[in-house]
């Protein structure tokens, strides 16, 4: 099956553009789900979080406290890579059992970090949905309630644009409106169809 990656940066409209191929039957493996299925309390990564962080980044509840830990590690590069050590072999895992299970023309990895984690490896093509990074930090603080500097710092952890579209092999334009990503992903889905039948 041809296995299609989808990313962009923080505020780029990613999930407008998974949330469209869903509804034309596609399936999308949403490496953000993963990545909190596998810190589940019960699941290893979880116990291996609080033995290397502290049991406070742990809820009441056993949940993990996701807001409390991304501000350490957002704060800290070595933190988050030994975060990143505990997380990224399982979520790849638990990516690679989703995808083979899937059932439609082709498969969508959607991933913020695709191209950063080596997600790309287990894909045949690499979209990226682009935006300026002024409208990315406006559309992030709009959506999270998150103030600019926390944006900005999660921004500066993902690859720059120029980067990433040097690293795809197609690029989507959602500068604009939903209405106009939605167009551009008519095109998109009818030419990864093609794809997927020539696979």
């Amino acid at each position: 099956m041809l296995r299609v990656g989808i990313t962009g940066g923080i505020g780029s409209g990613k999930t407008a553009l998974t949330d469209w191929l869903t509804t034309q039957g596609i399936v999308i493996v949403d490496a953000d789900l993963a990545a909190r299925i596998v810190v589940e309390p019960g699941q290893p990564a979880l116990a291996e979080i609080a033995e290397t962080f502290g049991e406070e980044f742990l809820l009441p509840d056993g949940q993990l406290n996701r807001a409390a830990l991304r501000q350490r590690v957002f704060a800290d590069e070595s933190q988050r890579k030994a975060l990143e050590a505990i997380t990224h072999p399982r979520i790849r895992d638990e990516l690679a059992r989703q995808m083979s299970e899937a059932t439609s023309p082709y498969v969508v990895l959607s991933s913020p970090l695709l191209l950063e984690s080596g997600q790309s490896e287990m894909v045949d093509v690499s979209v990226v949905v682009d935006a300026p990074e002024t409208v990315q930090v406006e559309r992030t603080m709009a959506r999270d309630q998150n103030d600019r500097q926390l944006v900005e710092q999660i921004m500066a952890v993902q690859l720059d644009r120029k980067a990433r579209i040097a690293r795809s092999d197609i690029v989507i334009d959602n500068s604009t409106s939903l209405d106009a990503l939605h167009q551009r992903a008519a095109v998109l889905h009818e030419t990864l169809l093609a794809r997927a039948a020539a696979h």
